[in-house]
């Protein structure tokens, strides 16, 4: 075996602070400059294929430094984002991100805390956010929570949380046996659910589908039935999973109700809050999370509706109990002291599943604390008055019509011919005009735009729907002609 060398002492520190210095306070003035001319550039631009040829270089021997390096960045990265800081980025449910955002991912970079545990104000500083949050969703003292990449995680590690309340302590030691378990969730849930039930080794048969009503809703009457009849053939039921803001439309399932049948058969309510749980800071929207206080457990993003930097996700458990009994696994290289950088009954891995974890807490103390909550809230209020004025315009369009209720900040509308949806879609993003996307409504194609971005005004609406319109008409006449 070859001798490491050691003859002096080697680092990664700059050699050159000074000159260090200056490339990264250049870095930081050009960020800031990218984000205040967002305006002037078209939504999205695709990646050139010599771009990605340069990027599938082999990973280099030797370094060629920050300037370098940054040159690169400028050329080959930072023109081909996916565009959701654009206010005409319209399509998915993507925060928009802000100023106070560049600089707090900065500071928690330079910090670079390991927030999975130990004595330390990254640790201190979620604690104290957890107890916020509770607070905000009218909680007990007794709920706990952590940040998480997403509420993808967050809602699997609530199904997590159901399971071993339904199954008890021997679940971790023996795993699943017994009556096969069964969730509940509206047919408009988030494909995530049911991806959680398979990691959970439940299975995606294991998820009940419930018809939803005329505005997107679970229907608790038929939720009922299902939970009866699985009961009859033998099945446990376990979990109820509400939604608050559903993907296509923005509905909110009557939390309330589903908080009763879940205390009347004894089962654990989780809230997929992705975008919609924060719209607890709207004193407009607030009322359409009623009943979110008696769930066990909320999962949501900082960065869609509070536009943190990506990534935010949070867990939130009424019962912070109940993420230590589903997590916490005892190892000697974990061990607790009474005093000093060990010390701490809980740590954060004893509430989920990563040990290694960044510092999220920071750019949601810093969002919080530079905004408030009023600002975050009327910025979701500015979203829906949007969304409103869209679906006037599409109900006044001779080329478009509604395709689905738009009680929120999502407008989901279609032309005659469904098939040219897609068409038009494309033709938008490849013009870098706007950022609508596609889903599916009765099996049809239709547009579906949904407005998160802090930055969309009413004039911006106007651009994209006369865009809209102008294209549509174009395809129209293309199609005829042929």
């Amino acid at each position: 075996m070859n001798e490491i060398p050691h003859e002096k002492p080697y680092h990664l520190d700059p050699e050159d602070w000074a000159a260090f210095r200056r490339l990264a306070h250049r870095a930081l003035d050009l960020a800031i400059e990218d984000l205040e001319s967002i305006r002037e550039r078209p939504v999205w631009v695709e990646t050139p294929d010599w771009v990605k040829d340069r990027l599938v270089s082999p990973i280099p021997r030797q370094g060629k430094g920050l300037e370098a390096v940054l040159e690169d960045f400028y050329q080959l990265i930072q023109p081909y984002g996916v565009g959701n800081r654009h206010p005409c980025f319209m399509g998915w449910a993507h925060g928009a991100g802000t100023a106070v955002g560049i600089v707090a991912e900065m500071l928690a970079a330079g910090l670079n805390l390991n927030c999975g545990g130990r004595n330390h104000i990254g640790v201190e500083l979620e604690r104290r956010l957890a107890a916020g949050l509770a607070a905000q969703f009218g909680f007990p003292a007794s709920a706990d929570g952590i940040f998480v990449t997403g509420t993808s995680q967050a809602n699997f590690i609530g199904v997590l949380a159901a399971r071993r309340a339904a199954l008890g302590e021997p679940l971790r030691e023996r795993g699943l046996s017994g009556a096969p378990l069964t969730a509940y969730a509206s047919a408009e849930a988030h494909g995530c659910v049911a991806q959680a039930l398979e990691m959970a080794g439940l299975g995606r048969n294991a998820l009940r589908s419930i018809v939803c009503d005329s505005q997107g809703r679970i229907r608790p009457d038929l939720l009922r039935e299902a939970i009866r009849a699985d009961r009859k053939s033998g099945m446990t039921p376990f979990l109820i999973v509400g939604t608050a803001g559903t993907v296509n439309f923005g509905a909110f399932d009557p939390l309330d109700e589903l908080a009763s049948i879940a205390a009347d058969e004894g089962l654990w309510l989780h809230v997929d809050g992705a975008f919609g749980a924060l719209a607890i800071f709207s004193d407009a929207l607030r009322p359409l999370l009623s009943g979110v206080e008696r769930a066990d457990s909320i999962g949501f993003d900082f960065h869609k509706w509070a536009h943190v930097p990506y990534d935010c996700g949070f867990i939130l458990a009424r019962d912070g109990d109940s993420l230590r009994e589903t997590f916490s696994a005892p190892a000697a290289y974990l061990s607790r002291a009474k005093k000093g950088l060990a010390s701490g009954e809980t740590w954060a891995c004893d509430l989920g599943p990563d040990l290694s974890r960044g510092f999220r807490a920071l750019k949601v103390w810093m969002t919080l604390q530079s905004y408030g909550t009023e600002s975050l809230g009327a910025a979701m209020d500015a979203n829906c008055a949007a969304a409103r004025h869209l679906a006037a315009l599409v109900n006044k369009s001779d080329l478009f019509r509604l395709a689905a209720p738009a009680p929120l900040n999502i407008v989901c509308f279609t032309t005659e011919r469904p098939e040219g949806n897609r068409a038009l879609v494309e033709a938008l993003h490849l013009e870098g005009a706007a950022a609508p996307s596609l889903t599916l409504i009765d099996g049809n194609p239709v547009i579906r735009c949904a407005l998160f971005n802090h930055r969309t005004e009413i004039a911006d609406v106007d651009i994209f729907f006369a865009k809209a319109e102008a294209l549509a008409r174009q395809l129209i006449a293309y199609e005829c002609s042929g």
